[in-house]
């Protein structure tokens, strides 16, 4: 199975934010949105970084309430990995378990087409395996 995959079931929608909003900001948009990262943009549009949850815990493990003032840009994830929609399940996990990160926003043609999650990869394996169970059950009835 393809990222396109999990893309066509749980959907394209990338919450995005600016890099200059404020971390404070930045923890409103997850949690009224319910989620755990969200990419970060540069004002022109282009891809700045991706800040989660983690990102945001740290700072204030520094820094106390006054990290929730400081950019995001400050505290985010500069140099993230990205994926395409031509690319497999299976590599995405193999990636984002050496990486160690739960996020990977999908990108074709420099332009930002959706984010999957771990959970969206799991998800998606699960289903593979409950399916070739159940084939294999149907097989060997029929046998």
């Amino acid at each position: 199975m393809q990222v396109r995959h999990i893309l066509r079931d749980k959907g394209r929608e990338v919450v995005t934010i600016l890099s200059d909003a404020t971390l404070s900001e930045a923890a409103c948009v997850l949690a009224s949105r319910r989620i755990g990262a969200v990419v970060v943009r540069e004002r022109d549009g282009s891809l700045a970084g991706i800040l989660s949850e983690r990102d945001i815990v740290r700072a204030i493990a520094q820094a106390s309430v006054n990290a929730l003032p400081q950019s995001v840009a400050r505290h985010m994830t500069r140099s993230i990995a990205t994926c395409c929609e031509d690319d497999s399940v299976d590599d995405l996990m193999e990636m984002m378990t050496r990486g160690r990160f739960r996020h990977m926003p999908v990108v074709e043609e420099d332009r930002l087409t959706g984010i999957v999650s771990i959970g969206d990869v799991v998800k998606t394996r699960i289903a593979e395996t409950v399916q070739e169970a159940q084939s294999l059950r149907e097989y060997i009835a029929a046998g």
